[in-house]
């Protein structure tokens, strides 16, 4: 038997660019044994990524290659194997998660054949699959897996999708499951569960658990032990305990000090100018009731955040607003107008006053234009805003604010990682000046340092010029950190509002005492605490 399940060695991958060449992994050395969860954290460009992708065999080459290490598992070396024996391998012995389900899920196949695929691929009869299939949906808590598994992935929510990739992981009991940020768009209370059932799952099969992540919380509820890597260079490694609680890295202690949920909570002003007043708005989709009658005032210079699971009308609530779909019934005041009432041409003027920044970047980002064209593309439909020959300025100010480089400018949406991604969509939303900005789950994807600068970076605009926010979001720290208010919804209804201090102080209802518990902390005490009160 080898020492280790896996155990990588002195690992170097490099990426051709037009650029020059990108180092992205630097002689990284780390091991994982049979039943034990290791976290490997970092932000984005960290090359944790790119180092599992290399233990998958799924780095393009070119313009990828592996300069240099060994990837050994159970004593056998991945990187020297021929092609059939790593067709022998992938699946079977070692699974991967992604971020994504809905990227990887093929939109045109049921995930029941999906799941089969991957068990009939390494010699299991159709039959024995299709029941192997039913019996893990059904462990992965889908409801009536008979059913679903004619369904295909875009008739699933975002966590049951990821259930379904967690399916398909497990189908052929792998010595070793990657998870590569399973869990960072999904809410609260389904993230918990994700979680929950990777733990029993891994305790069933005895598996290895390699899971990539920036989050402390998910890094204190799940791993045993952690290594830390800043640029492609492992910086920092040890028990989660030890690397929390004595930090020897200065990059390891600026990823701790950014943890949101720590800062002190502020209450902002009830009493003032009503920007936005919305009485009993209601939407339908077919017999689906998506919003129920919601109310709320919004103030001038105010955060409302807005939390709850998928499915409790947040998103929805949001686009009607903007009038990207129509309310059934309802008002919606804003400076003294109907915005439900106004016409076409009306919005449009309007539309320099209300921004969105959505949930996911890539779908909202125009492939085919540079950083550049995207955030001045604001000034082409509303030119009295800023002179055309100010234009590169501002464009390399508002991309600084969020955090990139004014190179970026002249770079795609694809070059980037979703994280960068999501700050060109806030530079981009920022170029309007508006009054009100509209954030859906627009930090949910940032790294914790990253996060922080632009929760600092919104506070600090709305201080300067009376920006409101209407805020959605699962991550319930930096609601803490960031809302004056919290209203809080579910199956379409406001099931309570009130002051952030009240809400997480003093939770009257339920539901929302229950998406707090199930709320994830980066010390690795305080979420043991947790986790044995839930047991």
């Amino acid at each position: 038997m080898a020492e280790h399940l896996l155990d990588v060695r002195n690992l170097s991958v490099e990426f051709y660019t037009a650029s020059g060449v990108v180092k992205a992994v630097r002689n990284i050395s780390y091991h994982l044994d049979r039943g034990e969860t290791l976290a490997i954290l970092g932000e984005s460009g960290s090359g944790k990524s790119v180092s599992s992708a290399a233990i998958m065999n799924l780095i393009d080459m070119p313009p990828g290659r592996i300069t240099s290490g060994e990837i050994f598992l159970d004593g056998e070396d991945l990187l020297t194997m021929r092609p059939d024996e790593r067709r022998e391998v992938n699946g079977k012995r070692i699974a991967m998660i992604f971020q994504d389900p809905l990227s990887h899920l093929n939109p045109v196949y049921t995930v029941g054949w999906q799941i089969r695929e991957a068990m009939t691929t390494h010699g299991l009869p159709k039959d024995a699959a299709d029941a192997q299939a039913i019996r893990l949906l059904g462990r992965v808590g889908i409801p009536d897996p008979q059913a679903a598994m004619d369904k295909y992935p875009h008739q699933f929510s975002g966590g049951q999708r990821q259930r379904v990739m967690i399916a398909m992981a497990l189908a052929l009991r792998p010595d070793l499951l990657i998870a590569d940020e399973p869990t960072t768009a999904l809410d609260v209370t389904v993230q918990a569960d994700v979680l929950a059932l990777l733990k029993e799952l891994q305790r069933e099969i005895g598996m290895g658990v390699l899971i990539i992540t920036h989050d402390l919380g998910v890094v204190a509820e799940i791993a045993d032990r952690v290594v830390v890597m800043e640029k492609g260079a492992l910086v920092e490694s040890g028990t989660v305990r030890e690397v929390y609680k004595n930090p020897k890295h200065p990059y390891t202690r600026r990823l701790i000090a950014a943890a949101p949920g720590k800062g002190v909570m502020h209450e902002g002003e009830t009493q003032g100018e009503v920007l936005l007043s919305v009485r009993d708005v209601c939407k339908n989709y077919g017999a689906f009731q998506a919003l129920k009658g919601v109310s709320f005032d919004l103030m001038a210079g105010q955060t409302l955040a807005i939390v709850g699971e998928s499915g409790s009308g947040k998103s929805t609530l949001a686009r009607v607003l903007l009038r990207l779909d129509e309310p059934d019934s309802g008002q919606a005041i804003w400076k003294g107008r109907d915005l439900f009432q106004l016409s076409p041409r009306e919005i449009y003027r309007l539309r320099r006053d209300l921004q969105m920044v959505f949930q996911d970047p890539t779908q909202s980002l125009n492939p085919r234009m540079t950083v550049f064209q995207l955030v001045s593309e604001a000034w082409v439909i509303h030119p009295d805003i800023l002179p055309r020959a100010k234009w590169r300025e501002r464009v390399a100010e508002l991309l600084q604010q969020v955090g990139l480089s004014p190179d970026h400018m002249r770079r795609y949406p694809h070059q980037f990682s979703g994280g960068q991604r999501q700050r060109i969509a806030i530079a981009r939303a920022l170029a309007l000046e508006p009054r009100l900005i509209i954030c859906d789950e627009a930090v949910s994807a940032l790294d914790v340092s990253v996060q922080a600068q632009v929760i600092e970076l919104l506070d600090k605009l709305r201080r300067q010029t009376g920006i409101s926010f209407i805020f959605i979001a699962h991550d319930l720290p930096v609601v803490r950190d960031f809302a004056d208010q919290v209203m809080v919804m579910q199956k379409g209804r406001i099931v309570e509002l009130g002051g952030v201090r009240q809400i997480f102080e003093a939770p009257r209802e339920p539901y929302t005492q229950a998406l707090l518990a199930a709320s994830l902390d980066p010390d690795p005490d305080v979420q043991a605490a947790h986790r044995a009160r839930r047991a």
